[in-house]
């Protein structure tokens, strides 16, 4: 399988979010990142979860759902993180655009959010139903998308670390509200982060996993 790797300016709305894209032909599949509490495209988690579904076929994209202007702001307030109307409008113009994209329309769409990207995420599969196959998220505030968890139906696997004892209640708590196909998934040993050796890995895996059978 060979890659290659473009490096993007994705208008959304009235602004641009820098992007990666690496695509593997065959391609059967691609997977969005949408990232949260102050991370970035650069997240090295994510990167290394995107590097694998790569390796499987799947065409993925690494955003940032905040400009530079924006990311300075959010470094002083920590409020743009936590605004999830404006992070799921970001991450529903980027399924836009990849939907009509030449180099990946056609192809399902699933998407992958980290802390607050898992709300972004959740309430932009229930805006684009017939857009977004389906839903990962690692150690996701899934809770924060509040009403949409009711209108998701895409397959939707939540996965947290079992030393993270909040969010596996506050997912245990969205997982009640989705009415579509869902899993919680609890990775022994792993903290909110995955730094524990073995984990991320872990993590990968479950969503390549669940991707491959979802994005078809």
């Amino acid at each position: 399988m060979t890659a290659t790797g473009q490096q993007l300016r994705i208008p959304v709305g009235a602004v641009r979010l820098d992007a990666d894209l690496i695509r593997p032909e065959p391609a059967h599949g691609v997977v969005l990142f949408a990232h949260g509490s102050g991370s970035s495209r650069h997240s090295p988690r994510n990167r290394y979860v995107a590097t694998q579904l790569a390796e499987s076929g799947l065409v993925t994209v690494l955003a940032d759902l905040l400009t530079p202007a924006e990311e300075q702001v959010d470094l002083q307030t920590r409020h743009l993180r936590f605004d999830i109307d404006l992070l799921a409008e970001r991450v529903i113009g980027l399924v836009d655009w990849l939907a009509g994209n030449e180099s990946t329309a056609g192809l399902p769409i699933g998407v992958f959010g980290a802390s607050t990207g898992a709300a972004a995420a959740l309430v932009a599969a229930a805006a684009r139903p017939d857009q977004i196959a389906s839903v990962v998220s690692r150690g996701g505030r899934a809770d924060l998308a509040g009403r949409a968890l009711a209108v998701v139906r895409q397959p939707t696997l939540l996965v947290v670390g079992a030393n993270d004892p909040v969010v596996i209640d506050l997912n245990r708590q969205a997982i009640d509200q989705l009415t579509g196909e869902s899993v919680l998934e609890i990775v022994p040993g792993a903290s909110h982060l995955f730094e524990e050796p073995g984990t991320l890995e872990r993590v990968a895996a479950l969503a390549g996993h669940w991707f491959a059978r979802t994005l078809r």
